[in-house]
């Protein structure tokens, strides 16, 4: 079964959420309605909480992770993700905090304690260092990311149509195991 409980806590997912049959998902992990959970996405609320927000897509081959409460992390760092994000294929998000209409581009990492604010766009292969703030509407791009430029409208506008378009998608794919 690819949705588990951890010692005794199972998974909560919200209304027409679509998980992947190949993705696992566990422990103490609460996903908000409309998101969509790809093929080989790993969302592991092992040693801390996972909150995944409403209408967000992760992308094949995402590991989503914390920050477990130890001698020198006393209080750890939950992964905490907001609504309308984008996950592209292979991220790393590690115990960090993602606002409201983000897209993380493909392979990039979020490490620990890092908090992306909302209306933010990650470039593919980017790295976010542990602690660091990106702050709302701003292009970040590299290793380490560097705020590049503000986004346009446009790119603003691009959070909810995408977020919007992979809801479809994932209707589209939860018709298909009713039928089936």
């Amino acid at each position: 079964m690819n949705i588990r409980s951890f010692q005794g806590i199972t998974p909560t997912l919200g209304n027409k959420t679509f998980v992947d049959p190949s993705a696992v998902v566990l422990g103490d992990v609460i996903i908000g309605d409309d998101t969509s959970i790809w093929p080989l996405v790993v969302i592991r609320g092992d040693m801390h909480k996972i909150r995944i927000g409403h209408s967000c897509s992760i992308q094949d081959g995402s590991i989503l992770h914390i920050t477990h409460a130890g001698p020198y992390n006393p209080e750890g760092f939950p992964l905490i993700i907001g609504d309308h994000v984008t996950v592209g294929h292979q991220a790393m998000l590690h115990g960090c905090t993602i606002g409201d209409r983000v897209l993380v581009g493909m392979g990039a990492t979020i490490m620990d304690g890092a908090v992306v604010e909302s209306d933010v766009v990650i470039g593919a292969g980017s790295l976010v260092p542990p602690g660091k703030i990106l702050a709302s509407g701003f292009l970040y791009v590299g290793r380490p990311a560097k705020q590049v430029r503000a986004l346009s409208e446009a790119e603003m506008n691009y959070f909810t149509y995408t977020a919007g378009n992979y809801v479809k998608l994932k209707d589209k794919h939860l018709q298909e195991e009713w039928a089936g």
